[in-house]
């Protein structure tokens, strides 16, 4: 018995990791599936077209964060995560029915895929927040429940940096007449994990741990909003997770695009996009790995000082040398770093990767310091603030359609300013007096 006990949870462990790898894959069909609904709707507003779906996918996080933790209370771990992979599989579901309804009448196919990207945001939305927890619930809690979520994270990484890669590829040279059906592949595997998942989960006895109720003698008189460092915390979450998606997002658009205005890539400039944001993820993937070994000697402060203000600095350089040079910039394939020529821009972009990839648990960890009883609440309004990474990439991609993709690259490089200010000042705890035990 004690035997069967852990062979199911190491099977549950491996498919949690799934899950977290599957929240990245969900959350990154959005920009590159979006080239094929901006070439469907070419004209002056294509980019904001393009990135619709991804607005769609993070707007559920706005609804969702909250309510999301009440379900947790509510039905416990595993009910939750099978509600959240239920949903996954029936987003992805209407997404791959907009390829039906896009043969006969595309505004149908768009409306439906803009639902089913809305779905799949509500999905990934719940397993946000119960995989973390679950991971560290079935590791035992302590290190090994950290060293699990780390590997969570590392899965979730991996997936973000294949996603672009993949859908690029399957893409190809794109055409007046390309479909959604091209991705079906891609959809294929999403459906297919999601349904083993269920089946999994729903096999495996997993026991809740105490989630607490709030009666009358817990009812706290203030909230985390009463802290101003939580409050501009918040904000930076906001424009964190914006930032995070509308640079990969936005140069996966610059460098397919063939017109005057994209970055002049020959050949099939569709697959050469996804091999550079891809290598962007990668980037994140090498920043977050490498931050692990510094991050319990270095302030978080500190670190999210230098990673802001390195970030302005390539952000601001690609936006002033744009395609005046070339350079040949080793992108990943898959299975190997090949070399291809891109703008200066695009490689100063990628790099931003290794930035970006600490910056949420620096804010978190500045932004919920001193709040004491109020950090439950205040994760939860973290995963609302989530839904940043909707608007703020929705309104780079506007702006890149009227003043060109370089200079939309303004509202990630404020984005960074915000969080520069926060890490500075911003960060202070100044509300001391409010009782937090």
């Amino acid at each position: 018995m004690k035997t069967q006990n852990s062979d199911g949870r190491i099977i549950a462990i491996v498919t949690m990791l799934f899950l977290f790898a599957m929240i990245s894959f969900v959350t990154n069909l959005a920009a590159p599936i979006g080239v094929i609904w901006k070439n469907t709707y070419q004209g002056n507003s294509e980019n904001t077209v393009g990135m619709l779906g991804n607005a769609m996918n993070f707007l559920a996080y706005l609804f969702m964060g909250i309510p999301a933790g009440k379900m947790l209370r509510a039905f416990g771990y595993k009910r939750t995560a099978l509600i959240g992979i239920a949903l996954g599989f029936v987003g992805v579901f209407i997404q791959y029915l907009s390829g039906r309804f896009g043969v006969d009448n595309q505004n149908a196919g768009f409306a439906t895929y803009l639902t089913g990207a809305f779905v799949a945001g509500f999905s990934v939305c719940i397993l946000n927040t119960v995989v973390n927890p679950m991971l560290n619930l079935l590791g035992g809690g302590g290190n090994r429940g950290n060293q699990l979520n780390l590997l969570g994270a590392t899965f979730n990484s991996l997936a973000g940096m294949l996603t672009p890669l993949f859908v690029g590829a399957l893409i190809g040279e794109v055409t007046k007449r390309t479909a959604m059906m091209q991705v079906y592949p891609v959809l294929y595997i999403a459906m297919l994990v999601f349904l083993l998942a269920f089946v999994i989960i729903s096999f495996i006895p997993i026991k809740d741990p105490e989630l607490g109720r709030t009666t009358k003698e817990t009812v706290f008189e203030h909230s985390a909003w009463s802290f101003r460092h939580f409050v501009l915390g918040a904000v930076s979450i906001f424009v964190y997770v914006g930032v995070e998606v509308g640079i990969p997002g936005t140069l996966f658009y610059y460098i397919s695009d063939k017109t005057i205005n994209g970055a002049g890539v020959g050949g099939n400039a569709v697959a050469i996009a996804g091999s550079v944001a891809a290598t962007y993820w990668c980037m994140m993937l090498i920043g977050r790995f490498s931050a692990g070994f510094i991050a319990g000697r270095i302030s978080s402060k500190s670190m999210l000082l230098f990673a802001t203000s390195t970030g302005m600095v390539l952000i601001a350089a690609a936006m002033l040398l744009g395609n005046s040079m070339s350079v040949m910039m080793p992108v990943f394939k898959g299975n190997e770093f090949d070399m291809v020529t891109v703008p200066i821009a695009a490689l100063l972009l990628v790099l931003c990767g290794l930035f970006t990839s600490i910056m949420w648990s620096c804010i978190f960890n500045l932004a919920t310091e001193g709040l004491g009883k109020y950090t439950a609440s205040a994760s939860g309004i973290f995963m609302m603030m989530v839904v940043g990474g909707g608007i703020l990439p929705l309104l780079q991609n506007f702006m890149a359609d009227h003043q060109g993709y370089l200079l939309s690259y303004i509202i990630p490089l404020l984005g960074m300013a915000f969080m520069f200010y926060y890490a500075l000042k911003g960060h202070q705890n100044v509300n001391r007096d409010i009782p937090i035990v």
